[in-house]
């Protein structure tokens, strides 16, 4: 199987910030020849987002790098008739476009699916929003943490006193990309190409949230934070020790006897309020204090070490900068460097995606590109010479 196995799709990045954005970061890095089509002077709003400021004025900020490696970008005005027609034209030739404006903007610029069809019956046209096309709240604005809060994430991320708590990173926005990437991948594969595909970025965050949903649904159960705990199970949650938290999930009662023989404290399997698993769960928070006063001598690495050695799901709690120097992320290809890239003056590294093929990690072979980097390309493919691209940039519309 090869590596790239969206080789000779072509793919219209018409998105802004992260979700679609991200969605077009995993086709890109499956093989798809992607154009980001870009506002003219402006570009994508993400080039202006990041922690480094100097990057921000240069339209290259992290935001922006994060997610648009091995993209090619050109600029068009989407309100001048002539750049209405030469997205027309690029449809022509592509197999997608993805959009993430709000609804009913593309109808304004007059250049929908009804109209972009025409060009290309075959086209796949996915439009990513906050809420989907339809339904009554289609047209209200929506960003991450709107989304974290209407989709009931918020609720029950957290504890009892920290609840509602925004997840800490933008989980909406990447969870709706994905959902349009993989939607994509499929329509591709159909027999006879071509459609809408509609990304509510709400219903894909409640998708993923199916236990809990199902909980709700079918057992009745109000969804309520459970902070470090796990309440399908115990002991299963975040544990203190020595140095920091410890994650145990002895979801089985093997593994639960396991950990009590190696913890020292088998007096506790016989103990009526552990003695099965909805008695532990029952007692959850007094049988975490029992374990903790053996935890607790000892560093978490050197307790995950031995519990996972005997059959008992364990791991400290990582920061971020020390999961990626761990050997277990460092060796397997998911951080890219780009040693040169156009408009900066340093290398950077950036992560690929979550996909191994054959052993490999998909990768782009193209860093991050400039604003428009690719109008030449790209237009004079389409027919435009030096001179005629020259006047159209001149006059705004490229």
């Amino acid at each position: 199987m090869t590596t790239a196995p969206l080789s000779g799709i072509r793919v219209l990045d018409l998105t802004n910030v992260l979700a679609g954005p991200f969605a077009c970061h995993q086709l890109a890095h499956l093989g798809a020849e992607v154009i980001k089509v870009e506002a003219v002077g402006r570009g994508d709003l993400a080039r202006n987002l990041g922690a480094d400021p100097e990057l921000n004025a240069a339209g290259m900020g992290i935001s922006f790098l994060a997610q648009n490696a091995g993209k090619k970008s050109v600029t068009l005005n989407l309100k001048d008739p002539r750049g209405k027609d030469l997205l027309k034209r690029l449809v022509q030739s592509a197999d997608v476009l993805v959009e993430n404006f709000r609804p009913g903007v593309m109808a304004r610029l007059g250049v929908e699916y009804e109209v972009l069809k025409a060009e290309n019956p075959a086209l796949i046209y996915c439009a990513i929003s906050g809420f989907g096309q339809t339904g009554p709240w289609v047209h209200r604005p929506a960003y991450d943490q709107i989304i974290q809060g209407a989709s009931g994430v918020m609720s029950i991320t957290g504890d009892g006193e920290s609840a509602p708590l925004r997840v800490g990173y933008p989980i909406a926005d990447t969870i709706g990309g994905l959902t349009a990437a993989m939607a994509i991948a499929a329509a591709l594969n159909a027999p006879e190409r071509g459609g809408v595909i509609d990304i509510s970025m709400l219903e894909s965050v409640i998708a993923t949230m199916g236990w809990v949903v199902s909980n709700h649904l079918i057992g009745g159960v109000t969804p309520a934070p459970a902070g470090n705990e796990n309440l399908t199970s115990a002991p299963s949650g975040a544990f203190q020790c020595a140095d920091g938290l410890l994650n145990i999930a002895a979801n089985k009662d093997e593994q639960w006897e396991m950990l009590a023989l190696h913890l020292g404290r088998e007096d506790l399997l016989s103990a009526p309020n552990y003695r099965s698993r909805e008695a532990r769960k029952a007692n959850r928070l007094r049988l975490k204090a029992e374990l903790e006063t053996v935890l607790t001598t000892r560093p978490a690495r050197a307790w995950a070490k031995e519990l996972n050695q005997i059959g008992v799901p364990a791991g400290a709690v990582l920061s971020l900068p020390e999961v990626l120097a761990h050997p277990q992320i460092a060796e397997r290809g998911l951080i890219a460097q780009f040693a040169q890239v156009p408009g900066l003056d340093r290398s950077i590294d950036l992560l690929r995606t979550a996909v191994k093929i054959d052993g490999d990690a998909p990768a782009v072979e193209t860093p991050p590109p400039v604003l428009g980097a690719h109008n030449g390309e790209i237009y004079g493919a389409l027919g435009l010479g030096t001179e005629d691209i020259a006047a159209l940039e001149a006059e705004g519309v490229l």
